[in-house]
């Protein structure tokens, strides 16, 4: 057993890279998908808060709340060096630029069972991009 283990994640996409009884950390490198513009829905897990840290890069974190059809965003800028939680239960995405990572913690095994996807129409895509847009062109110095 080594006394301490290292890891580095460089392939684009969301790879968990730590799963532990009861945890995992996962690392979030850019990904076209991730692109302002080409996200097309938000997702949920209802059995973890999930955490978020910028390493690099910029990045947007977008909540939502959603009352039948109808979805109410909000957005946060990313900050390096700051530790963003996205409560259990809460509809989020991220909005990424090229370069950027992110590493995030959140209950083992989520990736495989616990999320559920809630897909955006075509007026809902734009509002999210003209919001996120606005929070990237807002505080330029990061």
């Amino acid at each position: 057993m080594k006394l301490i283990e290292q890891y580095r994640i460089v392939d684009k996409g969301y790879h968990p890279f730590l799963i532990r009884d009861g945890w995992q950390v996962a690392q979030l490198n850019y990904t076209p998908e991730q692109k302002i513009g080409n996200i097309e829905k938000l997702d949920i897990h209802h059995l973890t808060d999930e955490v978020f840290i910028l390493l690099k890069g910029k990045a947007v974190l977008i909540g939502a709340t959603i009352i039948g059809e109808d979805v109410m965003f909000v957005t946060e800028l990313m900050k390096p060096n700051v530790t963003y939680n996205i409560p259990a239960d809460t509809w989020h995405n991220i909005a990424m630029r090229m370069d950027c990572e992110i590493i995030i913690v959140e209950k083992s095994n989520t990736h495989e069972r616990d999320f559920e996807f809630f897909p955006l129409n075509e007026e809902k895509k734009k509002e999210m991009e003209i919001l996120v847009n606005r929070a990237f062109d807002e505080n330029l110095s990061y």
